[in-house]
């Protein structure tokens, strides 16, 4: 099973982050953390990769249906997008797969939710090619 939900845009990485963060927001989504895992890695380590962000995204709505279900869900919000330059002047964009996340619960509640999600990442998503 493949834990992520994945596109490929031809757009330099800035303008795809941006693209990412309208398309997550016309699903319902805001982005509550952003890790610059780049800028990490080189101030805490000295490692240089390329531009790669981690990005928070929750959808209330959703995210209360999944603690109603399971208050331990928690450990598994939000749902992380990663948006990295590929180097070829592609930016790739990975979404967890929530029916990954949500496959440690046995619940039927929590895969509806994770459903729901998933078509909601996977427009999201699809909206950016």
């Amino acid at each position: 099973m493949s834990y992520t939900l994945t596109a490929t845009v031809t757009a330099p990485f800035d303008e795809a982050v941006a693209a990412v963060r309208q398309a997550l927001s016309d699903q319902g989504f805001g982005v509550l953390t952003e890790i610059d895992m780049a800028a990490t890695l080189r101030t805490k380590i000295g490692a240089e990769i390329e531009p790669y962000l981690v990005l928070g995204a929750c959808n209330p709505p959703l995210a209360h249906r999944a603690l109603q279900a399971d208050r331990s869900v928690g450990a598994l919000l939000p749902c992380n997008v990663v948006v990295r330059d590929a180097g070829d002047g592609t930016t790739t964009i990975e979404a967890m797969d929530p029916h990954a996340m949500m496959s440690v619960a046995d619940s039927a509640e929590l895969e509806a939710v994770a459903d729901d999600a998933a078509q909601r990442l996977r427009t999201a998503l699809g909206s950016l090619s």
